[in-house]
């Protein structure tokens, strides 16, 4: 009887050992997913009413996460032929710039970070700009 009743208390600990685990990850997992939703609602809305600054930005979405947007022009690599040189096509006012989005946050006294990265499309830069 002794036996079975320690058995049974060994086997409650690791089951609430396991639980409390599945509740850690849990909450991992919400806190990534918060952040993804902050992290796609800003680069969605990055730039669609003004034109595309170059450089690094910051804020809070909110008191737990904040943000760091670099914004970079992007050379898409060539590919070179075995046959000799490509046709060159017409010069475009459109460039393409890569956007770098780091959204952090702490919880349980840990500093948690996510990147997410994305291509937009720009047209030229307003005359005086990045002088």
């Amino acid at each position: 009887m002794i036996a079975a009743v320690l058995l049974l208390a060994i086997t409650f600990a690791s089951l609430m050992r396991v639980a409390g685990s599945s509740l850690n990850l849990t909450a991992r997992s919400a806190e990534r997913s918060e952040a993804a939703m902050w992290a796609r609602s800003l680069l969605d809305s990055a730039f669609v009413l003004e034109p595309i600054r170059v450089g690094r930005s910051s804020g809070r979405f909110d008191e737990r996460y904040r943000w760091q947007l670099d914004v970079q022009p992007f050379q898409p690599p060539t590919t070179a032929q075995a046959n000799g040189p490509q046709p060159r096509a017409p010069a475009s006012p459109l460039k393409l710039y890569r956007l770098e989005l780091n959204v952090m946050w702490k919880s349980a006294g840990h500093d948690y970070s996510a990147r997410f990265s994305t291509l937009r499309v720009g047209g030229p830069q307003p005359q005086g700009a990045g002088s």
